[in-house]
């Protein structure tokens, strides 16, 4: 049973918008922290935001461009992601922590999605 399903990636033009979602399970909706982590081609799996109850935190490539954002009534994790550049291709993961203090690093966090494909054509 997947319990942190993401949706909405897609093909966009540079400049575009896309909102990415995950939809959790209540257990896994109500860990302290939620985030959505990235990987490129050939790149490391990134830290791209993260929200917890002390606030949210993004990655300075996105600061301005992406909002994180949870709806309890829906049990969801979104991601908007506005005025997106070819650099911002690639596979966008959801995942969850119990920790109120979440690290950047992708190994320390618990919980994850499948994945959903993001390209961005210039």
């Amino acid at each position: 049973q997947a319990h942190l399903v993401e949706s909405g990636g897609g093909l966009v033009q540079a400049g575009g918008s896309l909102r990415l979602s995950c939809a959790a399970s209540d257990s896994f909706f109500n860990l302290n922290a939620m985030g959505w982590f990235r990987q490129g081609p050939g790149k490391q799996r990134e830290l791209v935001a993260s929200i917890t109850p002390i606030g949210e935190r993004y990655a300075d490539s996105v600061q301005g461009r992406f909002t994180i954002s949870k709806d309890s009534g829906k049990k969801t994790l979104y991601l908007q992601m506005n005025s997106l550049k070819p650099e911002d291709t690639a596979v966008y993961y959801c995942a969850a922590d119990s920790s109120w203090r979440p690290s950047d690093q992708w190994p320390d966090w618990e919980y994850w999605g499948q994945g959903t494909q993001v390209t961005v054509s210039s």
